[in-house]
Parts: C-alpha cells; sequence; structure tokens
C-alpha cells in the first residue's frame, strides 16, 4: 500500500526516465495457482521493476505477443501443478520459433533446476533460469538487466545447466528397471481373508456449507509458513532465533484474518464423498460397479506400477494391489471438497485497496482450510461414513503423522501422477454440481483452494512413489485407458525413463 501511495510522485520525478526493466509473469495455460507468482510480483514492484501480470490460464500466444507489445525485459512463467511443466516447454519452444531472445524465468513448486535444464532450456536458445523462490527474483532479474553481470550470470547457468543435464543422463542409465511384467509378478500381495468393511452408504453425500470452523482445528500450519519462504517446522519456527519474529508477525495476521474469515463467514467450504462396489480388474486397475450385484460397472480406475528394480521383499507397488480381486466384495470411496468458496473475490477486494498481502495471505489461508477439510472428512470417513476406526481419537499431530489407517491418494501425486484420472473422479462425484469445482482442461480445480482424490481403507494401504516408468507400460496404459501413445506421454511426461520425442 505504501508503493501505490507513492507510485504517482516517483512518476512524476523519474519522468522520462527508464524503468528499472520490465518483467511478464503468468501462470501457464492450464493452471490455476498464482500465491508464488504474486509474491514474486510483488517483490520485484518493490524493488522499481515494471510488472505486467497476466494472471492464471494464460495460453503461451497471450504471453507473447504482450511481451512483444509492451517490449518486455523478460519473461516469468509460474506452474503449480505437473501439466504446467509441459506447458512452460511449449512455451519456450514457442519463444524460439517466434526469434525471442529476451530471458525466461521459471519458477513454481513443481518446477526445479533440473527440470529446467534437462526439459525447457533446450527448446529456447535464449537464457532460461529457475528461480527458487521469490527472495531470489530480485538478485537473478537485477544480474541479467546489468550489462556488467549479465553476461557473466548466463554462462554460469549455462555451464551449471549443462552439467545437470550430463548428470541426469548418467542416472538415468544407471537406474535399474525391470519390466512391466515382471513389475507386476513383484504385485504386493495381501490378505483378504478378512471380509473389507462395508461403508455405512453407497452413492454419493453432498456437504453445502461446511462450518469452518470445525476445520481451523485440523490445520497444518508448516506448509503455510513456506507459502511465505519461512522454512521451518510449526511451531518450532515461532521461536527460531533468525525467522522467530517474522514468524510470529506473519502467525498473528493470519489468526487475525482467520477469525474474520470463520465470524464474518467470508469464505464457503463445500464437499462431496462417495462410496462404490470395487474390485480389482486386470493387474492395474479397479473396477467400480452400479451396486452390490456386481455386474454392471460403473467407471474404471486406471493406475500405475512402479518399474524400478526392488530388492528381496519389496513388492512393485499400485494403487490397485490395495482393492480386493473379484469374488470378494470391497468399496473404494472418493472426495472432492473446496474451501475457496469466495476467495478470489476477497483477494480481488484486498487488490483493489492496494492490499496485496492480505490479497494473498486469504488464498494462503483458503489453501490451508481446504487441506485441513480434506483432512477432517477423512477423519470421519475412518470413523462414521466407512466406519472402519470406529474408536479412533487421534490429535492434530498425529493426523499430520498420517497415523490412521487408509489412505487417499490425489490425482496428480506420487502414487497417482495422472491428473486425467480425476475427470473419471468428478464424473463419479458430480462434483461441479455437488461441491462447486470445475476442471480447467490442464485438470486443475477451481477454484484452485479444493483437494480430490480417493479413499483405500486396506490395513497395509500406504503412499509410495511411482517414479520413472518404461515404455512398455506407457503403451499398456495408453491402450487400458483408450488414449493415443502421445497424449498419455504428454500427461506422464514428468515420469517417463525414455525420451518420448526420440
Amino acid at each position: 500500500r505504501a508503493v501505490a501511495y507513492l507510485e504517482p510522485f516517483m512518476e512524476a520525478e523519474e519522468a522520462g526516465s527508464a524503468h528499472a526493466g520490465r518483467i511478464v509473469l503468468a501462470t501457464v495455460k492450464g493452471d490455476v495457482h498464482d500465491i508464488g507468482k504474486n509474491i514474486v510480483g510483488v517483490v520485484l514492484q518493490c524493488n522499481g521493476y515494471e510488472v505486467i501480470d497476466l494472471g492464471v490460464m494464460v495460453p503461451a500466444a497471450k504471453i507473447l505477443a504482450t511481451a512483444r507489445e509492451m517490449d518486455a525485459d523478460m519473461i516469468g512463467l509460474s506452474g503449480l501443478i505437473t501439466p504446467s511443466l509441459d506447458e512452460m516447454c511449449h512455451v519456450a519452444a514457442e519463444m524460439e520459433r517466434e526469434g525471442f531472445r529476451v530471458p525466461l524465468l521459471i519458477g513454481g513448486a513443481t518446477t526445479s533446476k533440473v527440470h529446467t535444464a534437462v526439459k525447457i532450456a533446450p527448446r529456447y536458445s535464449g537464457p532460461t533460469i529457475y528461480v527458487t523462490d521469490a527472495s531470489r527474483s530480485v538478485a537473478v532479474v537485477s544480474g541479467l538487466m546489468s550489462d556488467e553481470q549479465r553476461a557473466g550470470l548466463v554462462e554460469t547457468v549455462k555451464t551449471d545447466y549443462d552439467r545437470l543435464r550430463a548428470n541426469h543422463a548418467a542416472r538415468g542409465g544407471a537406474v535399474q528397471k525391470t519390466s512391466l511384467a515382471d513389475a507386476r509378478a513383484n504385485r504386493a500381495v495381501l490378505d483378504w481373508s478378512a471380509a473389507p468393511p462395508r461403508p455405512s452408504f453407497l452413492g454419493l453425500k453432498s456437504f453445502e456449507d461446511y462450518p469452518l470452523g470445525e476445520l481451523v482445528e485440523r490445520i497444518d500450519w508448516t506448509p503455510f509458513f513456506r507459502t511465505w519462504e519461512l522454512a521451518g517446522a510449526y511451531p518450532r519456527i515461532l521461536e527460531d532465533p533468525v525467522l522467530g519474529e517474522s514468524a510470529r508477525n506473519l502467525f498473528s495476521d493470519a489468526r487475525l484474518m482467520l477469525d474474520r474469515i470463520v465470524s464474518e463467514k467470508l469464505l464457503r467450504a463445500r464437499a462431496v464423498i462417495g462410496f462404490f462396489p470395487a474390485n480389482r480388474e486386470g493387474d492395474d486397475d479397479i473396477a467400480l460397479f452400479t451396486d452390490e450385484t456386481r455386474r454392471e460397472r460403473l467407471a474404471v480406475i486406471h493406475t500405475l506400477r512402479q518399474q524400478g528394480s526392488k530388492g528381496a521383499g519389496r513388492p512393485n507397488l499400485a494403487l490397485a494391489d490395495f482393492v480386493a480381486p473379484p469374488g470378494v466384495a470391497d468399496y473404494l470411496g472418493g472426495f472432492v471438497v473446496t474451501a475457496g468458496i469466495g476467495v478470489d473475490a476477497l483477494a480481488k477486494d484486498f487488490e483493489a485497496r492496494h492490499d496485496d498481502y492480505n490479497s494473498i495471505m486469504v488464498k494462503a489461508l483458503a489453501d490451508r482450510l481446504a487441506e485441513a477439510f480434506a483432512e477432517r472428512m477423512h477423519e470421519r470417513v475412518r470413523r462414521e461414513f466407512w466406519g472402519y476406526a470406529p474408536d479412533e481419537a487421534l490429535d492434530n499431530a498425529a493426523l499430520i503423522r498420517e497415523a490412521y489407517r487408509g489412505i487417499r491418494p490425489a490425482p496428480g501425486y506420487p502414487a497417482c501422477p495422472d491428473h486425467t484420472e480425476k475427470i473419471t473422479l468428478f464424473r463419479l462425484l458430480d462434483a461441479e454440481r455437488r461441491a462447486g469445482v470445475i476442471l480447467t482442461e490442464g485438470c486443475a480445480m477451481l477454484p484452485a483452494s479444493s483437494v480430490s482424490g480417493f479413499y483405500f481403507a486396506h490395513p497395509e494401504a500406504r503412499y509410495f512413489g511411482i517414479g520413472k516408468i518404461e515404455r512398455d507400460q506407457v503403451e499398456d496404459y495408453a491402450r487400458r485407458k483408450g488414449q493415443d501413445l502421445a497424449t498419455t506421454e504428454r500427461w506422464l511426461s514428468p515420469i517417463l525413463a525414455y525420451d518420448s520425442g526420440r
């Protein structure tokens, strides 16, 4: 707000003089997450740079057209979900095709220096630099804008990225992998002699306006501090000798805002959950049925299997392993929750008053409430709706440690890395109508403060990462999903163990 107040005076004093630099920022097409990008924009603006923020879900053509029109000194791309990684590669390729030479900055939770070096930088001959976080953005941008520092910075990054590419190639050849057939032969073999528990209802249950006050006690605050680039676990971070004062001030502001959100009902939380008769189908899929007769299939959930070579006694896991084979009556659950109804309007109201801090704050809190809602709903599933742990009594610390039976893996995360499985999940749950959440073409959820996933109840169900997968599994997966290979490779590009373009 101070910067907004001073801008007219600064513009009057500096009329005719050049700005420190002009940067176009955008969250790429298909992605709706913007908290990190917004923090970067505020930091750059407060350091004298002109920022043209195009918002979220911005296609490559608009990014490049704006950069040309505004004579931008550089372009910054942001993204959170894994499909954004592929879109960033596309933007880089389009910059090369259109003859750009301005620096390209890459940031966001799923991005990394290695991915930037291996996947994005080779597609663009101009400087391409991964920016770790907002606190590093000014140093990178100022270095690129400096006649004295630019050449050295670009050369240092190029040398570093060449080394990362070489190391990545060497590691890829060294990792032992197994064929899909051998991985399936080494599946997890679970005991199905005891009948799986039956949920208290089958079908769907909606929650129209869930009490926000019930979610506050389930908040995991550690990721909240990471959003603001304060690294440390809550509550220890509040007493950290270096970060403690900043963390305490931030936490105090957050609690005051959270109290307002709850007492004034500034946000709404909605959800839908569902339970369906289910059995493993084939090796790696899960068939859902319309009723207990299990004669009519309702949908198929496709899962992937680990292909890394395992030591003795360690199975190659797929989520389908945690569902009973045909002949045993088992079930699968699904959920979509959101705490973001109203957050965009609230954030825009703060922005209109030049209050970027609280605009970012309400989005960060909405994200925490959405995760708390997912935690609370899973708790109720275990104790009430599925009821396989009716006597569970865990405090919030134990819930954060996942010290409970069952898992709730989300499409797009390590055990279920294919975001397109959300399409099936949303159709099953009628999520747009019942929870007010929609999917973008990139399978991001709107509102962004939303969480979705599946419920597995088997006592041995656990989280794991699929890791890299080989072409034999990708081809088999494409066939099972009824997709062409190129489409499947595009959605699974972050976990491919081979170069799909070769």
